[in-house]
């Protein structure tokens, strides 16, 4: 016989699988025994890491035969080989080799391919074989998590390791008498009748036959009661592996099993479904995985169910899922072959009846939140009856049955389906209202702090609760009282306003405004604030005749109810100042900001921010039209007013600098200019970081000072780093965009690269055709560039 046909007879008499056999076969051929695991793996088509899995396989189902393949250590191959070859020369299994009855009761487990755990079952080998002392490895997690399948596979791997047998035994069931089964029907032990229960396994442990002996206790919910009772001081020989949703403590060695991981997650829904109907919907697979939590239990319920029903399509699954939730028939019933008897609701329904009355409900509140990391913070604060809770304690109870993971000092996260299981039973508690009212208030007082312009390290603080103020918005809010409504949103909407994400910003505006309109009417005070923030934004979007109609909808409001020289009237007039600055209607803008500067000195004196905001846009609107003289004072003033003001360290102070720097710069002081825009962008890192819009003004304003210095070198290195910034921060169509593209384009003109400037100054002029419109001065200004550049082209054809 050839040893390519012994190969195969091998192969097919310990049953591999295709896939198995192909990497055992091209591994063990005579002329492959040079090459390493990459080179074989290419040679049949499959990954190193595929390689290595059926490899890993292989050696496991020959370890029967060969004993030696079962230790941990190296050298497998080596075993492997010298075991063939013995058996191929006729010389049958070394004498070392040979095997005897291994005695077990393991159950039958009805996994197609166990995949994603290979490095849990060599940790598992490692702690039980390790361990001097008695070596207890409890394998922990939340139900589902395949706590029980784990131990199945590696019972089955190693029975060649445990020569004195593998006694599978339920904690469902009192483990002392089974474990008196077992030496009885396996053993053939006869313990004598006048012992009781426990002295009748200590003769059964005492006369157990020699070698090594696992004795796995499956499903334990008491430790103590249901295991140390029987087993607490037991032969060193003796290994006990227990699976237990309780965190065990020391002297118990623990391996906690989480979810598998995305791909490990695919690689079972594939050996359940079959790799073609996975291909045919691979992004909704990803999701189907991701919205199962990637719980082994979950995906072998889901993939049983859809391989039993050859027409329905994943996307169909997956939509009846999010539909029917865990109430879905995939979800609500095993199927026989499978190790787990449960459906996931009832896996998780063992867990909830072991809680007290205070971790239930605090499981309850937490489902409220998103499903997001959750600052502890932000629980301690819910209360019933307007009374604090104590919360740690049921908190523990949940850590303790894995039923909450710790994710970050003071942050926790629920699975996304026993998310689902505590939702479902939040409505049949009789405080189900209450803490949902709790809640929204605790989410809503965060909200209330957040700044129209917070920092770097205020949006750092606050981000951790943005997800759940999402989830309040989007299905609570009808649990935000009618005073605390518009602060929700226009707190949320200052976070992404903070981060210079204008589009997320004005959208949370525009959701509240049809919710207080249609929850308080036209006329509630709270209109008037939440619609001059929206204007606001529209202004800082360039959508002009939008922001215009609010404001003067705003100031007819204020007028008709507060008078003609209230400060709100003032407050709205400077806003409206600003828009028609920047629609290039100088005349008209010029006009409010007198009138206003004159209504804030009257009410507050000169000495104050109201006044310096005034003094500011006045400036910018006699620089845009070049009356520079006009300009300076003021722009002098509001920067020393603002600083006596605020202090250094604020953004109001950074945009005087800015504007000061611009100041300098268009009359030829450069020096200055260039020091004062080093300053503002110092700021502007420091205080809103680099993709804030505000530092990317003071970027491209660097650069057009550093071209019209001839340092070319610098203004290339920022004009490409402000595209950048620009685009990613606008996407495409605003612009600072275009202001951007033109002075990239500035750069490669004055280097006399025409060809290479033209077509960036023909983006920014559709730009701002289409942001600004066709008569704005900066539109025209750019249509004026891009023709003289176009005729610099002509002339040197």
């Amino acid at each position: 016989m050839q040893w390519d046909e012994f190969l195969r007879q091998e192969a097919a008499t310990h049953e591999l699988s295709p896939e198995q056999t192909a990497a055992f076969i091209v591994r063990l051929q005579v002329e492959n025994s040079g090459k390493g695991e990459a080179k074989l793996a290419s040679e049949i088509d499959i990954s190193a890491d595929a390689f290595k899995k059926h490899m890993t396989q292989v050696y496991g189902k020959f370890a029967q035969s060969c004993p030696q393949l079962a230790s941990p250590k190296r050298g497998k191959l080596e075993k492997l080989k010298a075991y063939l070859t013995a058996k191929y020369n006729g010389k049958g299994i070394p004498r070392t080799q040979t095997t005897k009855e291994i005695h077990h009761n393991i159950p039958f487990s009805g996994v197609v391919e166990f995949v994603g755990r290979e490095a849990e079952l060599e940790n598992l080998h490692h702690l039980l074989q390790e361990n001097q002392q008695v070596a207890v490895a409890a394998i922990v997690g939340m139900g589902g998590v395949g706590k029980t399948e784990l131990a199945l596979q590696y019972a089955n791997l190693h029975r060649v390791t445990y020569q004195g047998g593998i006694c599978w035994l339920s904690a469902l069931q009192d483990v002392g008498l089974q474990l008196v089964q077992f030496a009885r029907n396996q053993l053939q032990l006869n313990p004598p009748d006048d012992l009781d229960l426990l002295g009748r396994v200590q003769y059964c442990l005492t006369k157990w036959h020699q070698g090594e002996v696992l004795l796995v206790i499956d499903n334990v919910t008491n430790y103590r009661e249901e295991v140390r009772c029987y087993l607490e001081s037991v032969p060193s020989r003796f290994k006990q592996l227990i699976t237990t949703r309780e965190k065990l403590q020391l002297p118990i060695v623990r391996l906690d099993l989480d979810v598998l991981t995305p791909l490990a997650a695919m690689q079972l829904l594939k050996s359940l479904v079959g790799e073609e109907r996975l291909r045919r919907e691979a992004l909704i697979a990803r999701r189907l995985c991701k919205w199962l939590g990637y719980l082994p239990l979950g995906l072998e319920l889901v993939g049983r169910y859809l391989l039993g029903d050859e027409e329905l399509s994943l996307t169909e699954m997956l939509r009846d899922l999010e539909n029917e939730r865990l109430k879905n028939p995939a979800l609500d019933e095993a199927q026989p072959e499978m190790t787990d008897k449960l459906g996931v609701a009832a896996a998780f329904e063992l867990s909830w009846r072991r809680l007290g009355e205070n971790a239930q409900r605090l499981g309850c509140i937490l489902s409220l939140f998103a499903l997001a990391p959750i600052p502890w913070e932000l629980v301690e604060g819910i209360t019933i009856n307007n009374e604090a809770q104590d919360w740690k304690r049921a908190r523990r109870g949940l850590l303790q049955l894995h039923l909450l993971q710790l994710k970050g000092e003071g942050i926790y996260q629920l699975h996304p389906l026993l998310r689902e299981f505590f939702q479902d039973k939040l409505t049949g508690l009789e405080q189900a209202e209450e803490l949902k009212r709790s809640f929204c208030g605790v989410v809503v007082a965060v909200a209330k702090d957040i700044p129209q312009t917070p920092t770097i390290q205020q949006i750092k603080d606050i981000t951790p609760a943005i997800p759940h103020l999402a989830e309040v918005a989007n299905n609570l809010i009808q649990y935000v009282t009618d005073e605390d409504l518009i602060w929700f949103f226009v707190g949320n909407a200052g976070f992404y306003n903070g981060k210079g994400l204008y589009n997320q910003a004005t959208s949370l505006l525009e959701q509240c405004r049809k919710i207080v309109e249609q929850r308080l009417g036209n006329e509630h005070p709270d209109i008037e604030i939440l619609l001059n923030n929206l204007a606001v934004l529209y202004h800082s979007q360039s959508r002009y005749s939008e922001s215009e109609l609010l404001f003067q909808q705003i100031l007819a409001l204020k007028q008709h109810l507060l008078g003609e020289k209230h400060p709100d009237i003032a407050f709205t007039l400077n806003n409206l100042a600003e828009v028609y600055h920047s629609q290039g209607r100088y005349s008209e803008a010029e006009h409010l900001s007198l009138k206003v500067l004159a209504l804030r000195q009257r009410l507050y004196g000169k000495e104050h921010l109201d006044v310096a905001q005034t003094l500011n846009s006045l400036a910018g609107i006699y620089f845009s039209q070049k009356r520079y003289k006009e300009a300076e004072l003021p722009f002098l003033q509001a920067f020393l007013l603002r600083l006596s003001l605020l202090g250094e360290e604020h953004p109001d102070v950074a945009m005087s600098l800015n504007n000061l720097a611009y100041f300098y710069y268009s009359i030829g002081r450069y020096n200055k200019a260039e020091l004062s825009y080093q300053k503002a962008l110092a700021l502007w890192q420091r205080l809103l970081g680099e993709e804030h819009p505000y530092f990317l003004t003071s970027l491209y304003n660097l650069v057009n000072l550093y071209s019209s210095q001839g340092k070319y070198s610098k203004a290339k290195l920022l004009s490409l780093q402000s595209v950048v910034l620009s685009i990613k921060i606008w996407k495409k169509q605003n612009p600072d965009v275009a202001n951007s593209l033109n002075n990239l384009g500035k750069h490669y003109k004055s280097q006399g690269k025409y060809s290479q400037t033209e077509p960036l100054l023909q983006r920014a002029l559709e730009i701002f055709e289409q942001t600004l419109g066709k008569n704005h001065p900066d539109t025209v200004y750019m249509r004026e560039n891009l023709a003289d550049l176009r005729d610099r082209l002509t002339s040197e054809q």
